[in-house]
């Protein structure tokens, strides 16, 4: 690998289980820095549990096991003494639905830094605008920051989401779904987003739209059943998949 394929995550051996029911199978994938790497697989196959190891929010779920380990920039995230509220501001987190805070467009993008101890106004000003300029919706609502951002449509209101997450100045971006409930024009809005933002940030996206890891994504891992069964350049797992399983998910066999 050349210096900047460097890989930011490093997952070994990685296991777990919702009580007796093993949702991830060794789980072995090292994802490069300044990368797009897509999640794709039927529903129910692990991808989503996957993404929320990355930042431990699996640990807010009771009698999760997890065994194995996950190194971010070389150090294990389950080590005793890891800060986990530090850990999510550098890995952050987009989901599925657009969830902003009922509240002031600029408030939810100051929200975070508020929290990590940011109280001046001019350094608070200074991190919206280039949040809101970063998930390009800036010129959408530099005109209305103080309204409620729930009058936003949807794919602005995933726009803003990603925002806040930039505001806190994160490493890697977790995105789950981020366009499953939005319509074409706002979801090829966040493609393009995504496409640009990797020249700062790592990515990680769970995917259903195969064709959107295609358009979007550096590399590819395919999910089954809690395994990942194959893992490589995403043009060369849709042109030549190795595995079998992988070409009847792709040419659309199952799933």
């Amino acid at each position: 690998m050349e210096a900047n394929e460097k890989s930011i995550l490093s997952v070994k051996e990685l296991c777990l289980w919702y009580g007796n029911h093993q949702a991830l199978k060794n789980i072995n994938i090292d994802i490069p820095k300044n990368s797009i790497t897509a999640l794709i697989g039927p529903s129910g196959c692990g991808k989503s549990t996957f993404l929320k190891t990355l930042d431990r929010m699996n640990d807010l779920i009771p009698d999760v096991k997890i065994t194995g380990s996950v190194e971010y920039k070389g150090e294990d995230i389950f080590a005793p003494g890891v800060d986990v509220s530090e850990l999510r501001r550098q890995i952050g987190m987009v989901f599925q639905k657009p969830n902003p805070f009922p509240m002031s467009i600029y408030d939810n993008i100051a929200y975070g830094p508020r929290t990590h101890g940011i109280r001046n106004r001019a350094k608070l000003d200074d991190i919206v605008e280039k949040s809101l300029r970063g998930a390009a919706i800036w010129d959408e609502v530099k005109d209305r920051l103080r309204k409620n951002a729930l009058g936003l449509s949807g794919g602005q209101q995933q726009r803003l989401c990603i925002a806040r997450a930039l505001a806190v100045e994160p490493d890697v971006l977790l995105m789950d779904e981020p366009t499953s409930a939005l319509d074409p024009i706002s979801t090829s809005k966040i493609e393009e987003l995504a496409m640009q933002l990797k020249e700062q940030y790592t990515i990680v996206i769970v995917t259903h739209n195969m064709q959107q890891a295609v358009r979007i994504s550096d590399n590819t891992a395919f999910f089954l059943l809690g395994e990942l069964v194959e893992y490589g350049k995403t043009e060369e797992m849709f042109s030549q998949p190795t595995d079998k399983r992988t070409e009847d998910y792709i040419t659309g066999r199952f799933g």
